[in-house]
């Protein structure tokens, strides 16, 4: 599982359906109806918020709106908690959520560990991609609505892969 810090503007199709399905996923896991992937790291930012469900809300609505921007069409009604939505438990919309902006935070070193991550991945699967996102390879990439940057080292839960 790989909820993705990073816009889902620079993964490919590929990428794009599998953070979809992987959100779902999540949710499902949040909700708690699935026994797999509970003790998931990628899942303990989304633990951590307010609402873990608006969370990954938003975190779902971000993937649906650049599916949309390419033509796809994802089921909205598949997230519990789209943003701006009450929550259960307080009848309210969630802080930090209305507006469709979150405030989970994610460290710089975390954004620059999943960026070159996806590089590697977009190498393989999607060279003309990456190389549309060559001028960014200096410079920060914009994040997925749900996440603020924070300074710091890579996130302490993240399974580092070793590059050569």
């Amino acid at each position: 599982m790989r909820l993705w810090s990073l816009h889902p503007k620079y993964l490919d199709r590929m990428g794009l359906l599998a953070a979809w399905r992987e959100g779902l996923l999540a949710q499902k896991v949040l909700q708690g109806r699935t026994r797999g992937y509970t003790r998931h790291p990628q899942l303990i930012r989304f633990r951590k918020a307010p609402d873990p469900l608006a969370a990954i809300g938003l975190f779902l609505a971000c993937i649906i709106e650049e599916a949309r921007r390419r033509g796809y069409q994802f089921d909205a009604s598949k997230i519990a908690v789209p943003p701006d939505a009450p929550s259960a438990s307080t009848g309210s919309v969630p802080s930090g959520f209305s507006g469709a902006r979150a405030s989970i935070p994610v460290t710089l070193g975390q954004v620059r560990y999943e960026w070159e991550f996806l590089g590697r991945k977009l190498a393989r699967r999607a060279p003309e991609l990456l190389r549309q996102h060559a001028a960014l390879q200096e410079a920060l990439p914009e994040l997925n609505d749900v996440f603020v940057l924070v300074p710091g080292d890579i996130e302490e839960w993240e399974i580092k892969k070793h590059f050569d």
